[in-house]
C-alpha cells in the first residue's frame, strides 16, 4: 500500500509541477533577440560592429528588469518568422509590425511605436503624390510590412515594377543611383537615414511624400506558447513608461519622445 501511495504521490507531483513550469526562455536564464542589423536605428552595427540602436537600448533594460540575459542575432529579416517558430530565435524585436497576418502566427507585446509606410524619392523629383507612381519603379525590403503594404494597394497593378533587397539600405542606394523611382520604407527609418546620410553630404538629397501605404503599429513578436515570458515583458515595458525610462532612449535615438502611451 504504502508503494502504491508513493507512486501516487511521485506521478501527482511530477504533474503538478508540469502544471507549473515556466516557460523555456526564463527558464534558460536569457532571451534570443532576432533582428536585422542594418535597420537603423531600431538595431544595427556602429563602426566598430556592435549591435546598437533603439530596439537594442528597449531590449537591454527590459532584460535587466526580467532578470534575464539579452543575446542579439543577426536573421534573415524575410525568414524571421520562421526562426522564432522553430526555436533558433525568441523574440523578434527590431521595428516589426504588428499585422492580422502575423498575429496568427505569433503574439506580441503591446504597441510601442506608431509609424507609416512612407514614399521617399529624390529630391529631384517630380513625383508628388502615390497616383505619380504608375508605370515606375519602386523599391523595398523583402518580406517587410512595405512589402504586404504595396501588394495590398489599388496601385500595386499599375506599377511597372517592384524591385526587392535585403535591406532597406541597399534599396535607398539605388534610388539614389537612379535605377529605381522611390522606396517604400518605414517613415521612423527613412528620416533617420536621411538626415544622417543629408548632413554628412551637406547636400539635400531626398523627400519624404506626403502620401503613404498606410499606418502601423510596432511590437515585439513573441512565441504563441511562450505566455509567461509575454506577460512578463509586458510589466518590464509598461514599467519602462511609467518611470521614464523608454522616453530617455527615444530622445537619444529620435531627439524627442515618439513611444505610444
Amino acid at each position: 500500500m504504502k508503494k502504491i501511495l508513493l507512486v501516487v504521490l511521485v506521478l501527482f507531483l511530477g504533474i503538478s509541477t508540469l502544471g507549473f513550469s515556466k516557460d523555456k526562455v526564463i527558464t534558460k536564464g536569457k532571451f534570443v533577440v532576432g533582428l536585422d542589423d542594418t535597420f537603423a536605428p531600431m538595431g544595427f552595427k556602429d563602426e566598430k560592429g556592435n549591435i546598437v540602436g533603439f530596439d537594442i537600448d528597449l531590449a537591454k533594460e527590459a532584460a535587466k528588469r526580467m532578470n534575464l540575459n539579452v543575446e542579439f542575432k543577426p536573421t534573415e529579416w524575410s525568414g524571421i518568422i520562421f526562426a522564432l517558430k522553430g526555436g533558433n530565435i525568441d523574440v523578434i524585436w527590431n521595428g516589426l509590425t504588428i499585422t492580422a497576418n502575423r498575429k496568427k502566427q505569433i503574439n506580441f507585446t503591446k504597441p510601442y511605436l506608431a509609424n507609416r509606410q512612407s514614399i521617399v524619392i529624390l529630391n529631384k523629383n517630380n513625383i508628388k503624390s502615390k497616383q505619380d507612381l504608375k508605370n515606375k519603379i519602386i523599391g523595398l525590403q523583402l518580406g517587410s510590412s512595405a512589402d504586404t503594404a504595396v501588394m495590398s494597394d489599388s496601385i500595386y497593378k499599375n506599377l511597372k515594377n517592384i524591385k526587392k533587397y535585403d535591406s532597406n539600405i541597399e534599396a535607398l542606394l539605388d534610388l539614389e543611383a537612379g535605377r529605381i523611382d522611390a522606396v517604400v520604407v518605414d517613415e521612423i527609418v527613412a528620416r533617420y537615414y536621411i538626415a544622417k546620410k543629408e548632413k554628412r553630404e551637406n547636400k539635400k538629397i531626398y523627400k519624404v511624400l506626403n502620401d503613404d501605404f498606410g499606418r502601423e503599429e510596432y511590437g515585439v513578436g513573441v512565441r504563441k506558447g511562450d505566455k509567461e515570458f509575454l506577460d512578463l515583458l509586458n510589466k518590464a515595458l509598461d514599467e519602462m513608461k511609467k518611470d521614464g525610462t523608454t522616453a530617455k532612449i527615444s530622445k537619444k535615438w529620435f531627439g524627442e519622445d515618439i513611444v505610444l502611451k
